[in-house]
């Protein structure tokens, strides 16, 4: 049965959110997710991109920051 798992296999985390860099889910959201209701999975699938984008731009500007 495929879950339709948002994982690409990218796991690291941001320290400030918890959300992970490469799916942009929190630890207990990955743990949760095959028990999540269609409807949570399809919320969440929605957010995930904005969360990437945000922790994806804040690693950015942090690591500008740290060559200039």
């Amino acid at each position: 049965m495929k879950t339709n798992d948002p994982c690409i296999s990218l796991c690291q985390f941001d320290g400030r959110t918890g959300w992970c860099l490469g799916c942009g889910r929190t630890l207990p959201e990955i743990r949760a997710w095959r028990k999540l209701t269609p409807y949570r999975k399809t919320a969440l699938r929605r957010e995930l991109p904005r969360r990437v984008e945000q922790v994806g731009g804040e690693a950015s500007a942090v690591a500008l920051l740290r060559k200039g």
